[in-house]
């Protein structure tokens, strides 16, 4: 069999079918409504005795959608059936935003008082607060004096934690930080962290700062270092300046009592 032989072919459009755009076009109202349905905009073949008409559709909010039906009819009969009916975006349609599960939706601002944020069973970030599902021994211990706490930081949600810290506005790569002239692992101000987080970060105790009870990494930086001291004075320092030939007029009020 040559090459040629296997090559599948396009359908020729059904001369019937193509002609049946009345019919077509009362399908499409039966689903929408008059003022729906606008001009036929063209056929497609899809099959042997199968041919789809499109119609622009004038729904308010569905621009650049159209009706298709997809019209068929029966080897040697005239009788016109109407297969589906459905209203399709085109090429130029205007489309719902990609759907996004909440829990990538929702930002640390939307929490707001009395607002509740679940955490899914299967969440990487946390697990049992024992060491190991297998660690028996462990786990009864637990179980026995009511220590620890049932879900704790995974390695996984630890990392996450340290990475979204470390590239974000505490970490070393800001321009603040760059600029400093020192780093918060130096700093009195600090206090670290318990736990293996503490090993990169701390919290900013410095008021006067805009990092004031934030987590801050041991790279960050700012002019509120504890080893900023104002320069001791010095007989070499200048005394200031002060006018002493100008005036300025200031009105004074006068008590009317």
């Amino acid at each position: 069999m040559s090459p040629a032989s296997t090559r599948s072919r396009a359908s020729k459009a059904d001369t019937v079918l193509v002609q049946a755009v009345d019919d077509a076009r009362a399908a499409a109202v039966d689903v929408g409504s008059t003022d729906a349905v606008g001009d036929l905009i063209g056929h497609d073949a899809e099959g042997d005795r199968i041919v789809t008409h499109y119609f622009s559709c004038l729904l308010p909010g569905y621009v650049g959608w159209r009706w298709a039906v997809t019209l068929t009819r029966a080897s040697r009969s005239k009788a016109v059936t109407v297969s589906e009916c459905v209203l399709l975006p085109g090429a130029d349609a205007v489309l719902a935003p990609a759907w996004v599960p909440w829990e990538e939706r929702v930002k640390p601002e939307d929490l707001g008082p009395g607002d509740l944020l679940p955490v899914s069973e299967d969440d990487y970030r946390v697990e049992p607060g024992y060491v190991t599902p297998s660690d028996q021994d462990t786990l009864e211990v637990v179980r026995d004096l009511g220590l620890g706490r049932e879900w704790v930081l995974s390695r996984e949600g630890r990392d996450d934690t340290a990475r979204r810290w470390y590239e974000g506005d505490t970490g070393p790569g800001t321009e603040i930080a760059k600029a400093a002239p020192g780093r918060c692992g130096t700093c009195g101000f600090a206090a670290p962290l318990a736990g293996s987080l503490g090993a990169g970060f701390g919290v900013c105790t410095n008021e006067r700062t805009p990092f004031d009870g934030r987590v801050v990494a041991h790279g960050h930086g700012c002019g509120g270092h504890t080893d900023v001291r104002l320069p001791a004075p010095s007989e070499d320092t200048p005394e200031p300046v002060v006018d002493t030939l100008s005036y300025e007029l200031v009105p004074l009020e006068l008590d009317q009592s």
